[in-house]
């Protein structure tokens, strides 16, 4: 079988599987196209994106254009002949004239089963709104958000007590999987693109830190999920004596109270009162200091039952 001649745009980790396969399988990846470097950790020193060190590793050339619809960034990608761009978490929107330029097209992995949850955090919102089963699908890309027609979808449930951390790198693999099949299917003449119904779909935005702050008005269910979508990032978090209070591992329970009360604090947990039950944190992370079990934490912070967490930290007037 003749290789296909590949260009692969993608930037961070969960793209790394997909072209570590392209590369084992022996397919011809005449370049890579990744965001630019930028700036991370306390000293704020250039780090470059997890996809460029791999090509870097396998001496493909790298293009890092800061806009990937301005006409230099098209004409450089153009200058490749591509047989197929194949996109993962690449970050930005293909513009048309960059979507014209391979005769077999372009093709993304997206982490949902399409036509749910497009959009550019699918993995979390599936936790955060309880689903419990994602996949990945592969799919030919064209000018709409996520609208292309579905080549290959290959499902996965997502675990009771797993969190966006986790199932990220499981799903990296199903689409460096899904993407194998979606090949091996297009050398053979045998996709069958398939298209969307848009009446099915909904919107999985960017998310933002504000998302991860606790509204402890709502259901012990609602919280969990919340959490687990949101970790590792932005993580969620509320107020203890007016200092940051990031929470993970969360766990439902059914104690009774003001919602955002504190019920109990030991060696077992953090028991916050919520709408209709309460929910129990094992790990506490305070501003400033690291991570850590609940019982390292209440060994050196107290915390009194009654105690009320959130913004202003008390009980609404009577």
């Amino acid at each position: 079988m003749t290789a296909f001649r590949i260009v692969f745009m993608g930037t961070p980790q969960f793209a790394c599987p997909t072209l570590q396969m392209l590369l084992d399988r022996g397919e011809n990846v005449v370049a890579v196209v990744t965001q630019p470097d930028r700036p991370k950790g306390r000293g704020q020193q250039l780090q470059p994106p997890p996809v460029k060190e791999l090509a870097a590793r396998h001496g493909i050339p790298v293009i890092q254009p800061l806009k990937v619809r301005v006409p230099e960034a098209v004409e450089e990608i153009r200058t490749y002949a591509p047989d197929l761009i194949v996109v993962v978490a690449f970050g930005q929107i293909l513009p048309k004239a960059l979507l014209d330029i391979p005769r077999l097209g372009c093709i993304n992995v997206h982490a949902s089963l399409l036509p749910r949850y497009r959009g550019a955090a699918p993995l979390n919102w599936c936790i955060i709104n309880g689903e419990t089963e994602t996949g990945i699908t592969t799919m030919l890309m064209d000018v709409g958000l996520d609208t292309g027609d579905m080549l290959v979808k290959r499902a996965m449930p997502i675990l009771p007590d797993e969190d966006a951390g986790s199932l990220h790198d499981r799903l990296a693999l199903l689409g460096a999987a899904a993407m194998a099949e979606t090949l091996d299917l297009l050398a053979a003449g045998k996709l069958s693109p398939e298209k969307q119904d848009d009446s099915l779909s909904c919107y999985a935005p960017l998310l933002k830190k504000e998302l991860g702050e606790i509204d402890w008005q709502k259901s012990p269910e609602s919280i969990k999920n919340l959490v687990r979508g949101i970790t590792p990032w932005p993580g969620a978090y509320t107020r203890l004596h007016g200092r940051l209070l990031k929470l993970f591992t969360a766990s439902v329970a059914s104690g009774e109270g003001f919602p955002g009360t504190v019920l109990r604090a030991d060696s077992s947990g953090l028991e916050i009162a919520c709408h209709g039950g309460s929910i129990v944190f094992t790990d506490l992370q305070l501003e400033g200091k690291k991570r850590m079990s609940a019982a390292d934490f209440l060994a050196g912070y107290r915390v009194a039952p009654g105690t009320v967490l959130g913004a202003d930290g008390k009980h609404p007037a009577a």
